[in-house]
């Protein structure tokens, strides 16, 4: 059976999405169309306006609205202690968690010589640069518990040496 072109282009998109397989994304689509008209308008505006109003903090890389975001602005935030992490998904789940009141720092990227994943200069300049605006003195770095973050770790603790910061890992594994 033959489903029509639109349909399939929604199918295949959804189908793009990170966690999405073919059967999920039929049902999306589905979903999608048993809406009222007024829904795909919604869902398409609010698509297309996602790329345009969203930017990344120039202060510590998270995704925000307006510049710097809400966390950096957050004059309750703890900023002698900053929290590293790779990607701005780990940064929502520790903030989500409720466990941290410091300041973040989103790297961006990892450390994965296999992957031919590096980070670049420019991105230890802004941490360092973070690290001396807000005074940090305890970076807490919070990398996958994998090799990838070990070699994360271990290349920001090289980049920090000699500065007057104490620089850890957060705990994994069994107690």
């Amino acid at each position: 059976m033959s489903l029509p072109d639109s349909f399939e282009r929604l199918t295949f998109l959804f189908r793009k999405l990170p966690g999405i397989g073919a059967k999920t994304a039929r049902r999306m689509a589905f979903f999608v169309l048993q809406q009222p008209p007024s829904f795909a308008g919604e869902l398409a505006d609010c698509l297309a306006r996602l790329k345009d109003s969203i930017t990344t903090c120039s202060k510590c890389g998270n995704i925000t609205e307006n510049d710097p975001c809400s966390i950096c602005k957050d004059l309750l935030r703890e900023r002698k202690t900053m929290c590293v992490v790779e990607t701005v998904e780990d940064l929502i789940s520790i903030e989500q968690a409720g466990v941290f009141s410091g300041v973040y720092h989103v790297l961006g990227g990892r450390v994965s010589p296999l992957d031919g994943e590096d980070l670049d200069e420019e991105v230890f300049r802004k941490l360092i640069r973070h690290i001396d605006e807000d005074g940090t003195e305890e970076v807490i770095v919070a990398t996958n518990p994998r090799i990838e973050g070990d070699l994360t770790y271990h290349t920001i603790a090289e980049q920090l040496e000699g500065r007057n910061v104490s620089i850890s890992r957060i705990a994994y594994g069994l107690p």
